[in-house]
């Protein structure tokens, strides 16, 4: 059911939120100080492309500097980028079949505010992370 879920997702939007990930990691990988707010968007661009059947986590071992990456993080793509899903899970909820990939894409909104100190695992393993 996962891969059904996660196929339509693709034709729906992922392809479309994954090029926007897939961007924003690029320009914020132009300067040394974005490499890890690039690799941040380009880790959370995939799960954006093939959401079903993964979670994201919160690090414990997170502390200050992801907190601090975050606010950075928030500022220069966070708010694109959770526009987007926004907009795209507006979208879907106009039809009954598009209206649980609304809510997966509202669900992607935290995820794109605040990446740093999350981590991405599969659901029938959230706590492998820890």
């Amino acid at each position: 059911m996962k891969t059904i879920l996660n196929v339509i997702w693709l034709v729906l939007s992922g392809f479309w939120l994954f090029l926007a990930y897939l961007a924003a990691g690029v320009l914020l990988c132009v300067t040394i100080i974005g490499i890890p707010f690039g690799i941040a968007a380009f880790r959370i661009g995939v799960y954006a492309l093939w959401p079903f059947g993964y979670t994201t986590v919160e690090r414990q071992d997170a502390g200050a500097p992801s907190c601090v990456g975050n606010v950075l993080w928030l500022v220069l793509a966070g708010w694109w980028l959770a526009l987007a899903h926004i907009v795209t899970g507006v979208l879907l909820c106009v039809t009954i079949i598009g209206i649980p990939f609304g809510i997966a894409n509202f669900k992607l909104i935290p995820v794109s505010l605040l990446p740093l100190g999350r981590e991405i695992v599969r659901t029938d393993q959230p706590f492998a992370a820890r």
